[in-house]
């Protein structure tokens, strides 16, 4: 009975020994165990700032042509594109298509007309134009000179007792008076002013210039 107990705790304490052998190797080994190497982060790309854009010129503004007296606009002999009567405060229009009109590039210009008006206004940015007025007297109840006459001031350039028969030599003659203005309010200005009989105007033309 002795020698069974004596063997059984030889036995015991075998398997305690090799146990604690094979877990101390264990250890070892996981203790060895190389460490994965690390990860190789790439840096980031260097941030370029773009240039800033060299300003440009600005565009130059578009002519500006108004057909007076007429309700739809045209393209005229010259390729020039004209915007329907509009700018007007007041005064009335009327239209004389059938008229023959002389020392004109296009007699349309002139075939139509406001007349009996005050004041025209044009919204611009400031800056230096050359103002184009168009006349021709085409009523019939003018038959010469000193019978239609008025005045009229382009942004502060005042053009007194002005008589279209005078100017032209006769009716149904084109003439054309060239203003340069400087804007420096955002708005061009035009008043007009009677004397005899009624203003009239057939054609604005607003051109900035170089």
């Amino acid at each position: 009975m002795r020698n069974i107990l004596s063997e059984t705790i030889c036995v015991c304490a075998a398997a305690c020994v090799l146990t604690f052998a094979t877990g101390c190797q264990t250890d070892h080994q996981s203790s060895a165990q190389p460490t994965p190497a690390a990860t190789q982060t790439s840096a980031p790309p260097p941030t370029t700032t773009a240039a800033p854009a060299v300003p440009t010129a600005a565009t130059k503004a578009a002519p500006i042509r108004i057909k007076t007296g007429v309700t739809e606009g045209f393209t005229d002999k010259s390729g020039n594109a004209w915007l329907p009567d509009q700018g007007f405060a007041d005064g009335e229009t009327i239209q004389r298509p059938d008229l023959t009109i002389a020392n004109a590039a296009d007699p349309r210009i002139y075939q139509a007309e406001r007349y009996s008006m005050t004041k025209f206004t044009h919204a611009l940015p400031n800056g230096k134009y050359t103002v184009k007025l168009h006349f021709c007297e085409t009523f019939e109840g003018i038959s010469g000179p000193g019978e239609r006459v008025f005045s009229f001031n382009v942004q502060g350039r005042e053009f007194k007792d002005f008589d279209v028969w005078a100017k032209t030599g006769g009716s149904q003659r084109a003439y054309i008076e060239t203003v340069p203005v400087e804007i420096t309010g955002g708005q061009l200005v035009i008043t007009f002013t009677p004397s005899i009989e009624n203003p009239e105007i057939n054609g604005i033309e607003i051109i900035p210039q170089d």
